[in-house]
């Protein structure tokens, strides 16, 4: 029985170790030895014999985004691109408040609004939109956030070849409070794992903040998809199309406000990889090569970490007889002891960042945990609940503030 609990126990310690480790060894080995290394957009993206620009839209879905649409309206204006090449799109989800009023407000005839007066979900925005563009390519962004002049047409430059199916750019998170970059260790660890799976021709998915696909390759989603984007990419495999990752097409957007923001986005994205499985199952058959290895390697057993965490720790506990298992538990218990006190340790010292790091991993997979019982329970739905954004947590404390001052003021 030993011997069993045994292997149990060392077969989910592997999986986490795999997941996070091997994996990132092996992949980086055969980018080094296979890959492919796509050159970034290049200044212009005329091609040689003169042919013009792309005609290309942007898209934008948004639900209730009064505080922040108009500034993203302004980026979406000085792109470095032809003003005459180029449209976007605001799909309004729902009619709740001024955001499609502030949208009118813009005398561009760029600019063209999609109000829906039932929110529904920013799947249907997407399928209900997308028909109504004009252009060739179709390039995806969130309101929040805001591209560099050159992402587009560094996006659109990979177009030139046929076997080109879609590009994902890279997002940088900002701090909302002093607009620096706070790229922490973990996002520039999945931007690596990105840059080798795309120099492999196994690119997982796009990042919703910066992608744009041809339009012939779109299809309408399941209105019920939890993450749109993700599933979006994955079908480009699907179809036999090159899927890339441009890191230097960039768009900024401010890291979630708190860590309760942060923890529902994890578990809607946790979800949403469950749910995704249901329609990109053919990718895992090993026929589709690197594609297959990288989903099953960075994704579906990434998904499965929490199950090998407490299998790990439950199996742990009928091993305590033997000297070597009372040293992993004691191992276990310091590692989770930290992450729960991570979350209250201020600071930017080295230590500080290895601790919040130790939190980080334990909540993104208590996350997923919460999103594969969200799944199975179907308590996700595809409208997604928006993140508030810092100038209205601003507003909010302000307004909370207000009526202390006023009765500080009374005599």
């Amino acid at each position: 029985m030993n011997t069993f609990l045994q292997f149990i126990f060392w077969l989910a310690v592997g999986g986490v170790a795999y997941c996070y480790v091997g994996y990132p060894l092996v992949l980086c080995l055969l980018a080094k030895i296979f890959g492919q290394h796509h050159r970034s957009g290049p200044a212009s993206v005329e091609v040689e014999n003169g042919e013009d620009y792309p005609f290309v839209s942007i898209v934008i879905a948004a639900y209730k985004e009064e505080s922040v649409i108009l500034q993203r309206l302004q980026n979406a204006l000085i792109m470095d691109y032809p003003a005459d090449r180029y449209e976007v799109l605001v799909g309004c989800d729902g009619n709740e408040d001024t955001t499609g009023d502030l949208v009118k407000t813009f005398h561009d005839s760029r600019i063209r609004l999609c109000q829906y007066p039932q929110r529904r979900g920013k799947p249907s925005v997407l399928n209900d939109t997308v028909p109504q563009a004009r252009g060739e390519i179709i390039a995806f962004s969130d309101v929040n956030t805001f591209w560099e002049r050159d992402a587009l047409k560094r996006l659109v430059s990979h177009f030139k070849s046929e076997s080109v199916g879609g590009v994902c750019g890279q997002l940088k998170l900002t701090d909302p409070h002093t607009g620096e970059n706070v790229d922490g260790m973990y996002w520039k660890y999945e931007n690596v794992l990105k840059r080798w799976e795309g120099q492999l021709g196994a690119l997982l998915g796009v990042n919703g903040a910066i992608y744009a696909i041809r339009a012939e390759l779109w299809e309408p989603i399941p209105p019920n998809s939890i993450v749109d984007d993700f599933l979006i990419g994955m079908r480009l495999h699907l179809k036999r199309r090159e899927l890339i990752f441009d890191e230097n097409a960039i768009a900024n957007e401010e890291s979630a406000p708190t860590m309760n923001a942060e923890f529902h986005r994890r578990a809607r994205i946790g979800a949403g990889g469950f749910q995704s499985l249901c329609w990109l199952t053919p990718l895992l058959n090993p026929k589709y090569g690197s594609i297959a290895f990288s989903f099953w390697s960075h994704k579906v057993l990434r998904w499965h970490c929490p199950i090998f965490m407490a299998t790990a720790f439950l199996v742990n506990l009928g091993l305590l007889t033997s000297p070597i298992y009372r040293v992993t538990m004691i191992l276990q218990c310091v590692f989770y002891g930290i992450s729960i006190i991570g979350r209250h340790i201020p600071g930017s010292g080295r230590a500080s960042r290895l601790t919040r790091l130790l939190t980080m991993f334990t909540e993104m997979n208590l996350a997923l945990s919460v999103g594969f019982w969200r799944w199975m329970s179907h308590q996700q739905s595809g409208a997604w609940k928006r993140t508030a954004r810092s100038n209205e947590l601003v507003a909010t404390e302000k307004n909370k503030e207000t009526p202390e001052r006023e009765l500080a003021k009374s005599p």
